[in-house]
Parts: structure tokens; C-alpha cells; sequence
């Protein structure tokens, strides 16, 4: 029995419960991908999670190309997170730093490079910028000299988010992203030993865990995935094959847990008919999973009864639900989240949610 109050250990994380907040792209840092004191405010309020995962944090400006979203590559933004930090902790909570290169996602109209990913592909679609929508760019494919020094930002930005005083990182490798691009065959056309087998497109992924491990201890490193289907054009033709090896691979390493970001047939925000391989991961990897994607209560606590998961991590009720924890907990109603805030600049749709207490308080 795992019910969803009860704590739970995450590598050298000790959880009070095991409501995770999932990573929240909200954009309200700066122009130059500072943070800023509002953010403070936004995650101290949720720090009742038993562990907050940042939004996806940028490890170099090459790799965040979303407006006004956080970075973590520069002593200013390392500054600039030690008050987010600090007010989660003073809240009693526990917080890990999501570390974040966008690859073919990202746009020179906003990291002012050509942007990068294992092949010369496109990016359906078009990308946010600073000036509105324009079609995504024909990504550089990273070559093996370069390689080391994509490695290289990934250790550093652990670095500087244990500097900050995150509680440990999580290297973004779902939702299409650049390490998502190495793993999936519709993305990753390399002849090189980055290409072609599973075993190859499994190896930078692996040498970036392993760095980023040795840098800050596995015990404080995590990786989140999103193995079945489609997600921001990147797919593969055979996911379970890929994904077992993935599983196997993280577990030698002993990172201190995995999330998978699995979306249903049905899903609210992503939907896909493949059907979930966290059972098949299950097998291969031994550590904590956190599972991710439209969960509500009776989904969450029978995923945890059958040992499936050892947690469930919450995005958009955790978006508009400062006090999620407690309003699962007392069965209350939730905050509906609106969308045309997400990602503003303002408190409006981001510290405004009320609390429970807040909601049920007398007018005056």
C-alpha cells in the first residue's frame, strides 16, 4: 500500500508525501533568462509538494529558446535562483533544478545561434519569440566535436544548480527535446555512433546522466521521459525496445528516480493511442518512477497500490492548486487553471490562485 500521503525516498530526497509538482514552463523570468522575485513567491506557495521539479531550466543560451524562461548557466541566474530556493526550503519543501536544452526547438530569433539537434531536421510548426510566431529553422546536427561540450553545460549547470541550492536536477530528456531528439529514430538520421542502433542513439543520453551523476551524485539525479507516442514531432517506430534499454541503462547508473510523462488515449493536454510502457519500464528499472499525465485521485492512488508507481507528479492542478496537496487530501473542489496566463508576465494566473482557506473565507 503507497497511498499518496505518505512519504517517499527519492535517491538522498525524502519526500513528506508523494504529490510531485511536475515541471511548469511559466515564463516569468527576464528578457535575459534571469529569475525574478515573483518566482519566489509562485513555488513557495507549493511547497506542500513532497518534491517541486522546476520549469525546464536552460543550461546554456543556445538551449533555451522560450521566451522569458529561467537559465542556470551564468553566476546572475545562479544569484537569482538562491531566494526560489531558499523560500521553498523555508516553507518546508524540497525542490530540484529540470535541466533544459530545447535542440531544434529553440530559435535564433531568441538564442541569436542556429539551433542544434542530432540531424538537419525541422521542427513542425512554428516557435514562440519575442516578436510573435515564426516557423522553426533547420537545426545544426551536432557534430562529435561538439559533443563534449554539450556534455560539458550539463555538468556545470548541475554545478550551478547545487550552487543555487536546489536539492539535487532532473535532465529533461521528454516532450521532444534535445536529448528526446537523440533518442527516436523519426528525428535522429546520424550514420555516426550516436545513430542507427538503439544502443547508439541511447549514448548520449547515457554520457550526459553519467557526467551530471559523477558532478552532483546519482542520488540527486533524475531523468524524465515520455516513451509512448508522439510529442513536439519526435516519435519512434519502436519504442519499447528503446525505452527497455533506456530503463536498463539508468537503472546501472542508479539515478534517484525516473518520471515518465505518459499521456492517454484521452488526454487533456497530449493524447496518443501508444499504449503506456511504464509497466515494460517497471521491470528494468528498479529505482523509484514517478508517473505523469492527467492523473486525478482514484487514478493515482491504484497506480501506487499496484507498485506501478512510487509517486504521481501533478502539472496544471498544481498551476491554479497552490495548496494541492490539502485540497486532495479534505476530496475539495480544485481551481480551474486559465490557460491565457500561462505563460504572462504578471501574478495574474500564477501567485493570484486562491487556497482553499482563502476561498472559503467571508466576504468583508
Amino acid at each position: 500500500m503507497k497511498p499518496l500521503f505518505e512519504h517517499v525516498v527519492l535517491g538522498a530526497l525524502k519526500a513528506s508525501n508523494r504529490i510531485i509538482m511536475a515541471p511548469l514552463t511559466r515564463a516569468r523570468a527576464t528578457r535575459e533568462h534571469v529569475p525574478t522575485q515573483i518566482m519566489a513567491q509562485y513555488y513557495a506557495q507549493r511547497a506542500s509538494a513532497g518534491l517541486i521539479i522546476s520549469e525546464a531550466t536552460g543550461i546554456s543560451r543556445q538551449g533555451v529558446g522560450w521566451p522569458y524562461a529561467p537559465g542556470i548557466w551564468s553566476e546572475e541566474q545562479v544569484n537569482a535562483w538562491k531566494p526560489v530556493t531558499r523560500a521553498v526550503h523555508d516553507n518546508g519543501g524540497l525542490i530540484i533544478a529540470q535541466l533544459w536544452h530545447m535542440g531544434r526547438m529553440a530559435h535564433s530569433a531568441v538564442t541569436g545561434q542556429q539551433p542544434i539537434s542530432s540531424s538537419a531536421t525541422v521542427m513542425p510548426g512554428d516557435a514562440h519569440t519575442y516578436d510573435g510566431k515564426k516557423p522553426f529553422e533547420v537545426a545544426h546536427p551536432l557534430t562529435q566535436g561538439e559533443i563534449p561540450g554539450l556534455i560539458a553545460d550539463y555538468v556545470q549547470a548541475a554545478k550551478n544548480a547545487m550552487a543555487a541550492d536546489f536539492d539535487g536536477v532532473q535532465i529533461h530528456a521528454a516532450n521532444g527535446q534535445l536529448m528526446d531528439q537523440f533518442l527516436r529514430d523519426n528525428s535522429n538520421m546520424r550514420t555516426d555512433e550516436y545513430g542507427g542502433s538503439v544502443e547508439n542513439r541511447v549514448r548520449l543520453l547515457e554520457q550526459v546522466t553519467r557526467a551530471v551523476a559523477n558532478a552532483v551524485g546519482a542520488d540527486r539525479t533524475a531523468v524524465r521521459l515520455s516513451p509512448n507516442g508522439e510529442s513536439y514531432g519526435v516519435d519512434d517506430s519502436d519504442p519499447a525496445p528503446l525505452f527497455m534499454a533506456v530503463a536498463k541503462m539508468l537503472n546501472d547508473i542508479g539515478i534517484a528516480f525516473l518520471e515518465l510523462r505518459e499521456p492517454p488515449p484521452n488526454g487533456t493536454f497530449g493524447a496518443t493511442d501508444v499504449p503506456r510502457l511504464s509497466p515494460l519500464i517497471r521491470k528494468h528499472f528498479k529505482g523509484p518512477i514517478i508517473l505523469n499525465s492527467d492523473y486525478d485521485m482514484t487514478r493515482a492512488q491504484a497506480d501506487l497500490h499496484s507498485g506501478l508507481a512510487d509517486a504521481i507528479s501533478f502539472g496544471r492542478p498544481f498551476l491554479a492548486n497552490p495548496d494541492l496537496v490539502e485540497r486532495l487530501q479534505k476530496g475539495a473542489p480544485l481551481n480551474e487553471d486559465n490557460m491565457e496566463t500561462y505563460y504572462s508576465q504578471g501574478a495574474e494566473g500564477y501567485t493570484n490562485y486562491p487556497t482553499l482557506a482563502e476561498s472559503q473565507a467571508p466576504l468583508t
